[in-house]
């Protein structure tokens, strides 16, 4: 069945008058947000007990949240790269993490121990998701591979193949016996999790599957794409039951809540829509990010949900309510507060402020300051978890070198360091941004 309920951008912005004729269908906007990543926050996982979140991002880091105070409890910087999949264990104590180095890391969230690391995978790893016992998970790779690990690292881990595509999403059955996997090859796929065996394949997606998840009824699957639509799967026949046009535009999240009749989506519009699985319709509309929203978890009630995206946050909503949970956001925008926002090479800095401060604090950012820059030796900013490549570099940063890195690429200058490759349009662009920093690096 195809359902054409499809409210427009056009529409969410004149839900308020919409709203008088559909009492059933809501608009809520933010009111509130967690701040503490700089940049994309690309993952997030609720406890078992409701009382902590879990975050990763794309500056390399992940933060465990206390949900009360909505105060971050410790940070997790060791990766080398975005953290694009976070997982606590059923033990409350525990989680996984992982992201573009490759690498999976257990932690000891009360120590901050990092208690173990899985390798193998030979790309980035997109998801994560841990069996009902806790004895097991599964991580999702580029590498076009599924693998299934024993927590413990005791065995080597099942390796899964047959993917067309890289791997975007994975999720155990709530009985541990099967996983479903997404791919960029627009296929959804169920596997035995204990043999690794291909069961059946679901196909009608028009492009590459971002996110899948069971049902608990343990019979249907539902997955989430960028054509748009999110849509309903029979897994003992393979027929497709349901397809909702969702979203305009592709559809990056998608959760299900704990009881099964509600899922929520979220895409590039900054939009998260709630669904009733039972009635086939759309319940409730939640505006507040801006930007993309790249993930979405339930709380273990299901009366709660939890967000975040392109624009740095995390946002709690409460779905009986409608409204976002907390204090106003107090953050100011960092272009904002540029020092000599004038100078021609300010503009320029804009994409370098993503991972960089240009005061002695960090401020926690996924690259050290460049406070006092030129003139100092690579990889020495006290606090700052430098890659061994810079740790061991013989850099000393001034005008040549920093214009070297721009125009040949950290990979060439610093090659196995974290830094991302950036670019610039022109010599004169890149001419007018070390001017820059030279004026607003050093002190007054």
């Amino acid at each position: 069945m195809i359902h054409t309920l499809r409210p427009s951008l056009f529409l969410a912005s004149v839900l308020a008058v919409f709203l008088l004729t559909t009492p059933e269908l809501a608009v809520q906007e933010s009111k509130a947000a967690y701040l503490e990543h700089a940049g994309y926050v690309r993952s997030v996982a609720v406890s078992a007990d409701g009382k902590r979140v879990l975050t990763g991002g794309f500056d390399y880091s992940a933060i465990l949240w206390d949900r009360k105070t909505q105060k971050p409890i410790k940070r997790f910087d060791d990766h080398d790269g975005a953290v694009n999949a976070v997982a606590f264990l059923p033990d409350n104590r525990t989680a996984l993490t992982a992201g573009d180095d490759g690498i999976i890391r257990l932690w000891d969230l009360v120590s901050g121990e990092e208690l173990r690391r899985y390798e193998g995978h030979e790309g980035k790893i997109a998801d994560l998701a841990v069996s009902p016992d806790g004895e097991r998970f599964a991580s999702a790779g580029w590498d076009r591979s599924l693998r299934v690990w024993a927590v413990s690292g005791t065995a080597d881990p099942l390796v899964i193949e047959g993917n067309k595509n890289n791997v975007n999403s994975v999720v155990f059955s709530d009985d541990g016996r099967h996983i479903l996997s997404g791919s960029y090859d627009a296929r959804v796929r169920l596997w035995d999790s204990e043999t690794g065996a291909l069961i059946e394949t679901f196909e009608g997606h028009e492009v590459g599957v971002n996110v899948v998840a069971f049902l608990p009824d343990g019979l249907r699957g539902i997955s989430a794409s960028g054509d748009e639509t999110l849509r309903i799967w029979n897994l003992e026949t393979g027929a497709e039951l349901e397809n909702y046009h969702a979203h305009e535009g592709p559809v990056f999240a998608l959760a299900v809540s704990p009881s099964g009749r509600q899922a929520a989506t979220a895409s590039v519009d900054g939009l998260i829509r709630i669904w009733d699985l039972a009635k086939g319709g759309e319940t409730l509309l939640l505006a507040g990010h801006d930007g993309p929203i790249w993930d979405l978890a339930f709380g273990p009630d299901g009366a709660y949900l939890f967000s975040v995206g392109s624009d740095g946050s995390l946002r709690e909503w409460d779905l009986y309510s409608g409204g976002e949970v907390g204090e106003e956001p107090t953050r100011e925008a960092d272009a904002d507060r540029l020092p000599l926002p004038e100078h021609p090479g300010a503009k320029q800095f804009g994409k370098c402020a993503i991972c960089h401060t240009l005061g002695p604090d960090g401020g926690k950012r996924a690259g050290p300051t460049l406070y006092k820059v030129f003139g100092r030796k690579a990889g020495t900013v006290e606090g700052y978890n430098y890659s061994p490549a810079l740790e061991n570099s013989s850099i000393v940063w001034n005008e040549e070198t920093i214009t070297q890195l721009f125009a040949d690429g950290p990979q060439v200058v610093t090659p196995g360091s974290k830094m991302p490759l950036q670019r610039l349009n022109s010599p004169e662009e890149l001419n007018l941004l070390v001017q820059y920093l030279k004026e607003v690096t050093q002190p007054q």
